[in-house]
């Protein structure tokens, strides 16, 4: 993780974006980054995890010395408890990997990747690498819980994996490559494999759109990808692509089609987010004082909350009032029992005795790559929004 921060023009994190849209790597490098109480969070995750990683399969480490190295890092104001549970999820899958193999494999933890043979000066860290029986294997710690992420055909994955191989295949036989994402606050693992020749013709077909990334060439092309890049705001190839909803307008006869239906619907929901980007810029811009004719920055509503709690509750009963009052019991929704039991405890006490039922979900819309099946002729309109 160390050396990614150093930032490579073209990650291997913003592949997506810059495969896609291959001028926006040197346009987000003329802007500033803006770091995240989420981004550190992640890193202080990573941190924890790769502590454990080293104890259990790289370094001899007593037990002392890892819960010296273990505090310090929970001294970290943006700690939570949380991350203990997570991160053991994602050590107890790796040592699922690593028992499975019949010889002890190879093990690197926060491995530097160069695969700049492939990516002008292309460079990642890979959070954890094993290799054993022919098998290159490359797992990766996603520590959000905004965007779940697959490793089928992930860019990212593969750029690490051509690293990896680089770095190992003079030393060790590869024939296949495993990748897995492990997304422990969503209850997600996500896992892709294909041979070393499938991974090879593909960083092949990554090289031309590489050097065009590299260089800043090509055209910007507006998409999906554009969600965490630093020009999504102010892009102007962004902008036309929605203002261009304008035309929609001039469509002749009087009543639109299915196809436009469902063209307007694609440009629509991205246009909701380019708007909320916009809205972010216009009041951190604001907010420095400068102006953004038609717009200022005013103070929300404002919150009121307890000095101290337990104060104001001894006050309040001091004066009469009736403790049952103050407080709320209500019941906790299933999900929120299974989060407090765990799923084991959940299914033994409540699911296998029947005392909880599924229902289906109320039919939503969704676009063609969501992986759900599509449902058709099983209610009305009507029936669905409860009319």
């Amino acid at each position: 993780m160390t050396a990614e921060r150093a930032h490579a023009i073209l990650s291997a994190s913003g592949a997506h974006r810059w495969l896609a849209c291959t001028p926006s790597a040197r346009l987000e490098a003329t802007l500033p980054e803006r770091e995240s109480e989420y981004a550190e969070e992640g890193r202080l995750a990573h941190a924890i995890a790769e502590l454990k990683l080293r104890k259990h399969f790289i370094e001899q480490m007593n037990v002392r010395t890892f819960n010296k190295k273990l505090k310090e890092l929970q001294s970290n104001g943006l700690y939570q408890d949380e991350m203990m549970k997570h991160t053991d999820v994602y050590t107890e899958y790796l040592q699922g990997i690593v028992h499975g193999f019949t010889t002890p494999p190879y093990i690197a933890v926060e491995k530097r990747l160069d695969f700049s043979a492939w990516v002008p000066e292309g460079f990642g860290t890979g959070d954890c690498i094993i290799i054993g029986s022919g098998t290159l294997r490359i797992v990766d710690l996603k520590y959000g819980k905004g965007v779940p992420v697959s490793a089928e055909g992930n860019p990212q994955m593969r750029l690490y994996a051509l690293g990896a191989w680089a770095a190992y295949n003079f030393l060790f036989p590869i024939d296949r490559v495993r990748m897995t994402i492990v997304q422990p606050r969503l209850d997600s693992i996500s896992e892709d494999e294909i041979t070393i020749q499938e991974l090879l013709e593909w960083g092949e077909w990554v090289k031309p759109i590489a050097t065009k990334a590299y260089a800043g060439e090509g055209e910007f092309v507006p998409g999906e990808h554009c969600r965490f890049c630093r020009a999504k705001a102010l892009c102007r190839a962004r902008a036309q692509y929605y203002l261009e909803l304008e035309g929609f307008k001039k469509m002749i006869p009087p009543l639109i089609s299915n196809e436009e239906v469902g063209r307007i619907l694609e440009r629509a929901r991205e246009l909701e987010k380019w708007v909320s980007d916009l809205e972010e810029y216009a009041l951190a811009e604001s907010l420095k004082g400068n102006e953004i004719p038609g717009w200022k920055a005013v103070e929300g509503r404002s919150s009121r909350q307890y000095v101290d709690q337990d104060a104001a509750f001894a006050a309040l009963k001091a004066a009469g009032i009736d403790e049952a009052i103050l407080y709320e019991r209500k019941p906790l929704t299933v999900a929120q029992i299974e989060k407090v039991l765990g799923k084991a405890d959940y299914k033994r006490l409540l699911e296998e005795p029947g005392l909880v039922k599924v229902e289906p979900g109320k039919p939503t819309l969704a676009p063609i790559s969501d992986k759900r099946e599509a449902i058709t002729n099983r209610i009305t309109a009507a029936e669905a929004f409860g009319e």
